[in-house]
């Protein structure tokens, strides 16, 4: 009894007739990886293992975007390399270097972007004798005057050291990191604009402190009610503890 070969089913998409002469049939048992081919060139391993790396980055780290796409484009240029030298495969080739263009265009871009900030020297004299006082002050400068500051340029939490606030030279209390600094002021006088310091702030240590322009926060809680109810409680807890150490001289002595 005869027996015929029979094709595999293929859909032909409209439009496209295919080029029976030159057809070349692959025969089954070749496809079915009976023969295993000889393993591929060092530099085919070497642009995956660059890929591997790349992927399993973690994103905690501080430069894994820019080690990421580093990686990718080494991969991809060995990946040419490999193609080109060693497989002699034209659309490898032309794929990788598509690859290759776009992430080295993001590397550039990445780098680019973590480059340090030069500025000319008149420039950095004035920042350092106008701005960087308003984020860091030495030990014994003051950040407020009992009144003479006032309380409507700025809000500002403490990053380090430890401050003292003062009425009328006699001790009130400590403010320690992770407290607002003129979190009474800016609660006092929400409504009410022009009014000085009430108290003396003076830096015990070398401090460092964020600070925020009062207009500019104001204007955004006021587009952001979620975060504006947050910051009113986060505002009402300093004050009340800043209370609890008026009451109580045994929280002035806490550790940092």
């Amino acid at each position: 009894m005869n027996t015929t070969a029979m094709s595999p089913l293929t859909v032909t998409p409209l439009g496209f007739i295919p080029d029976l002469k030159n057809a070349t049939l692959v025969p089954f048992n070749e496809t079915a990886c009976e023969n295993w081919k000889e393993i591929h060139h060092l530099v085919f391993h070497v642009a995956n293992i660059c890929f591997a790396v790349g992927l399993v980055i973690p994103t905690t780290m501080n430069l894994h975007m820019i080690f990421l796409r580093g990686l990718l484009t080494i991969g991809c240029a060995l990946f040419i390399i490999w193609a080109t030298l060693y497989r002699c495969a034209l659309d490898i080739m032309i794929w990788n270097s598509v690859f290759l263009v776009v992430n080295l265009l993001h590397f550039i871009y990445l780098v680019y972007k973590r480059r340090p900030i030069k500025i000319e020297k008149e420039l950095s004299s004035l920042y350092k004798r106008m701005f960087e006082p308003l984020h860091t002050l030495k030990t014994g400068q003051a950040y407020a005057a009992e009144d003479k500051t006032s309380v409507d340029d700025r809000l500002s939490i403490l990053l380090k050291g430890k401050m003292k606030v003062s009425y009328r030279g006699h001790f009130l209390h400590n403010i320690y990191p992770c407290a607002f600094i003129d979190s009474p002021e800016f609660r006092s006088t929400e409504m009410n604009r022009g009014e000085k310091f009430q108290v003396t702030i003076i830096a015990d240590d070398n401090c460092k402190f964020l600070c925020w322009s009062r207009e500019r926060l104001t204007y955004f809680l006021e587009s952001e009610p979620f975060l504006y109810e947050i910051f009113k409680y986060l505002i009402g807890k300093d004050i009340t503890n800043k209370l609890y150490s008026l009451n109580d001289p045994t929280l002035n002595d806490k550790v940092s």
